[in-house]
């Protein structure tokens, strides 16, 4: 498969624009190595909404539905990437079935992510969301390595990460988490050991019951308040 692309492959150096939010799309692009930031516009100033490894492919939407590009494309490191133009892209898609259900599989991926940022950011406090987005990162990293609930397991994302998802600032974000430190649910990776600015969750478990304790709090509060 890689053999067959090589004519489309480009270097980029880390802080090279792609493409920005708001053009219109001709290509899209597969990632051989290096990481890729995808940026958007948010509340008038441009935020990292996700960064993309190697293996990752992006900008098939614009061709797909014809419509301008939803977000800005940035090299975060140098790059090298298969650059696919829709008339390409087309083709590979009609003559290779195993590549339209790889990117059928990627979209409902990305969708079922989408919906749970979604369920983030409706959730009423700081401490719920924050807690919430640790659960499925922690979860996310389970499956990728098939680990059970009964593990300690490594959220490589760190607090501005966090805030990202979760449409708090850092300093709340940072709040939360030191909070549960203190509660020992949580660990820094640095805590652990571990070279990384992201966090060591030792029982996925606990922090369930930690968001159970939250809701029934919530109720017995609202009951107070009624």
């Amino acid at each position: 498969m890689n053999d067959a692309l090589e004519r489309f492959a480009r270097e980029f150096p880390a802080g090279a624009v792609l493409f920005e939010e708001g053009q219109p799309g001709r290509d899209m692009y597969i990632i051989v190595s290096g990481e890729i930031e995808i940026r958007r516009q948010v509340g008038g100033s441009e935020r990292v909404i996700a960064v993309l490894p190697s293996g990752e492919f992006f900008g098939e939407m614009a061709i797909l539905n014809g419509r301008a590009r939803s977000a800005t494309a940035v090299a975060r490191t140098t790059a090298r990437l298969f650059v696919i133009d829709g008339t390409t892209f087309e083709a590979m898609l009609r003559a290779r079935p195993e590549i339209a259900l790889r990117l059928i599989k990627a979209l409902a991926s990305r969708l079922d992510r989408a919906n749970h940022h979604v369920e983030l950011l409706l959730l009423p406090t700081a401490n719920h969301r924050v807690v919430q987005c640790l659960r499925h990162m922690a979860e996310e990293q389970m499956q990728l390595a098939g680990m059970g609930h009964g593990v300690a397991i490594l959220v490589p994302t760190g607090v501005v990460g966090i805030a990202e998802r979760v449409g708090l600032g850092a300093e709340e974000v940072t709040e939360v988490v030191d909070r549960l430190r203190a509660a020992g649910l949580v660990l820094t990776a640095r805590d652990a050991g571990i070279e990384s600015d992201g966090f060591v969750i030792p029982e996925v478990g606990r922090l369930l019951e930690f968001l159970e304790f939250l809701n029934l709090k919530d109720q017995f509060d609202a009951r107070e308040r009624g």
